[in-house]
């Protein structure tokens, strides 16, 4: 190196442009491109990272903190909740076995009983960083598959504490290991009693929970009221550094920390701003720790002793991906999604340096084992790009892909004056109408099979979710006049019109309401477009039968438009009122009598003459029949 940061900053990018462009023309994924720039960088080909890689490695594994606040995002804490028990299952069954098998096999072959026994903990842990860019690259969060790898990730981001708390007990000084204990772990809580510390750790995780609510959110206002976009980036980093730093702080993962903050935020209006702040952030930091794990490849422990490298290797990724395919078995996988879990966890992670590192400085570990170790770490996160590439192209096409895989988003070529969010049998309704009066509109769908059947139709339709501040950007939200929502899925078009609202006020918004119930929230909500899908049909429906019942049109017509004005006034002041009770049944009976009885006024006002125009032939003679006797 030449000790120049721009220098370096050059390598670094350079590396990972030509290696990630590569590897994606070919079909491979990112992760391994950057892996083969940090080896091709690394002190053992070209030289351009010498010792300072594994300092950089550590900064790096930041970027897994920010990924797993960005998960927390996605997920709110009902939802969070509700996976407890996919989290202690699959995860504990995968951790408990990796660590039994891979403790018997270093057994096995003459390792001491404590240094095994640290290595079964090392073994165990997967790495998030690689796993999960892998599962968001391909669009598979949503599968069984990626629920399952963020489960038994999350897992063993939580055992990973008690691994640490328990590795000191495997030391031969107590007091050598309570001193490198804390240095290397920064705990400043090591040596109070344990139940000053459970409480401790209680308190930090209520503390997130309430500044959560009662402290970050109002930053995040005041900060977006400045108007000044790198301050909601600064603020962004400043809540993940925070949280982390507390984490730390108690002796807990500041991983898990961070996953906790953003379940918290994952429900308040500033999740989209924080999401679309942090993501590049993430994404760099990840890259940047994937050229780090392959810079890091000692060739000249492997040169050294190569089988026992790659026979050490070779057991640990069987061994871990026995357990995953037995632990997704347990939990009734089908068969592809279990292959996807058991190729894509089979790796050992970055956890597993601080563990090998800790367990070194307290002397358990000797400087060849631990060589042997760190090696072997990032070998198996190295080949688990390609043994994924294996799966993908060779195993489960024989076999099927049995859940469908979310494709990437459309990327928009131009941006229009209007936004069509959803194209099913409403939105296409009126795209089509708009279309036919020379209005285009952008079309967002998020159904990729509808989007495909759409273009082959003649349509420009993009795939992408509107619920991303991201995709509406790139739609053209900026100068769009109008948004129509067209979507049947009340929640989701709760979040998209409020993030519209909040972000864009300027654009005017055109929601559908499935019923009048999904009207009142919309009304509450402060939106004044909204469009019930039902009304005008069934509205339609009953002016054609009164029309075969020998009612005139255009008196229909009027009444049409009276009813529907009628109810609109009658939507607006029930939407207030306390819904499920017999005071709201009340009223409502009362503005149903009222609507009827206007109604009734309206058509007793007697028939305009200009009305005859849109009545029937039948109709017309029978009108003049009765002029002509009244007149006789």
């Amino acid at each position: 190196m030449t000790g120049s940061l721009l220098f370096d900053a050059i390598v670094f990018l350079l590396g990972a442009i030509i290696c990630v462009s590569i590897a994606k023309r070919l079909g491979l994924s990112s992760v391994l491109g950057y892996l083969i720039a940090g080896v091709l960088i690394g002190p053992y080909v070209l030289g351009f990272i010498g010792e300072e890689g594994e300092d950089i490695l550590h900064f790096a594994e930041f970027g897994v903190v920010v990924m797993l606040f960005l998960i927390g995002l996605e997920i709110e804490p009902k939802n969070f909740w509700n996976m407890r028990k996919s989290i202690a299952g699959m995860g504990g069954l995968q951790v408990a076995g990796t660590m039994l098998l891979s403790y018997l096999f270093f057994i096995l072959i003459d390792f001491d009983w404590k240094v095994a026994l640290v290595i079964s903990m090392a073994v165990a842990l997967s790495s998030t960083a690689i796993a999960m860019q892998t599962i968001d690259e391909k669009g598979l969060m949503e599968t069984t598959f990626g629920n399952s790898a963020f489960s038994i990730l999350l897992f063993q981001d939580i055992i990973v504490i008690f691994m640490l708390g328990a590795i000191p007990l495997l030391s031969n000084t107590e007091v050598e290991a309570a001193a490198d204990s804390h240095e290397s772990t920064g705990n400043l809580l090591d040596g109070l009693p344990m139940g000053y510390q459970t409480l401790a750790i209680i308190l930090s995780v209520v503390l997130i929970i309430g500044a959560g609510q009662y402290l970050i959110v109002p930053m995040l206002r005041r900060v977006a009221k400045t108007g000044v976009r790198e301050l909601l980036f600064a603020s962004a980093l400043l809540i993940v550094f925070s949280i982390s730093f507390l984490m730390e702080y108690v002796g807990l993962s500041p991983a898990l920390g961070a996953f906790l903050g953003g379940v918290v935020l994952s429900s308040s209006e500033y999740k989209h701003e924080l999401e679309s702040n942090l993501e590049p952030f993430k994404n760099l930091l990840l890259g940047l720790f994937f050229i780090a794990v392959g810079a890091s490849i000692n060739f000249v422990v492997i040169a050294k002793i190569p089988l026992t490298i790659g026979g050490i290797l070779l057991a640990i990724v069987l061994i871990k991906a026995l357990i995953l395919f037995i632990t997704g078995k347990v939990f009734k996988l089908k068969l592809d999604q279990n292959l996807l879990l058991t190729f894509s966890l089979a790796q050992i992670g970055e956890f597993a340096f601080v563990l090998l590192s800790f367990a070194f400085q307290l002397n358990i570990l000797d400087q060849e084992q631990m060589d042997i170790m760190l090696v072997i770490t990032a070998l198996t996160m190295s080949i688990t790009p390609i043994i994924s590439i294996i799966n993908e192209r060779f195993i489960l096409p024989k076999i099927g892909t049995k859940e469908s895989i979310k494709r990437p988003m459309d990327h928009i070529a131009k941006s229009q004056n209007v936004i069509l969010v959803g194209f099913g049998h409403f939105g296409s309704t009126v795209g089509r109408f708009l279309r036919s009066h020379g209005i285009e509109a952008t079309i967002l769908d998020q159904d990729s099979n509808r989007v495909d059947v759409l273009r082959k139709m003649g349509f420009e339709v993009y795939y992408g979710d509107a619920t991303r501040i991201d995709l509406l950007e790139a739609a053209g939200i900026a100068k769009a006049k109008i948004l129509i929502c067209a979507i049947d899925n009340p929640p989701i078009t709760q979040e998209i019109t409020k993030l519209v609202k909040e972000k864009y006020p300027h654009v005017e918004l055109m929601i559908r309401a499935q019923n009048r119930n999904d009207a009142y929230e919309l009304l509450n909500l402060g939106f004044e477009n909204i469009y019930r899908e039902s009304l005008d049909t069934s509205l339609a429906l009953a002016k054609d039968v009164l029309s075969k019942l020998g009612f005139r049109k255009y008196t229909l017509i009027r009444q049409v438009q009276n009813f529907i004005k009628y109810d609109e006034s009658s939507l607006r002041r029930l939407a207030m009122e306390p819904k499920g009770d017999d005071d709201y049944l009340f009223k409502v009976r009362k503005e149903l009598e009222e609507q009827e009885r206007l109604l009734e006024e309206d058509f007793k006002r007697g028939i305009v003459e200009y009305d005859i125009h849109w009545d029937s032939e039948s109709i017309r003679k029978v009108l003049k029949n009765q002029q002509n006797n009244a007149k006789s």
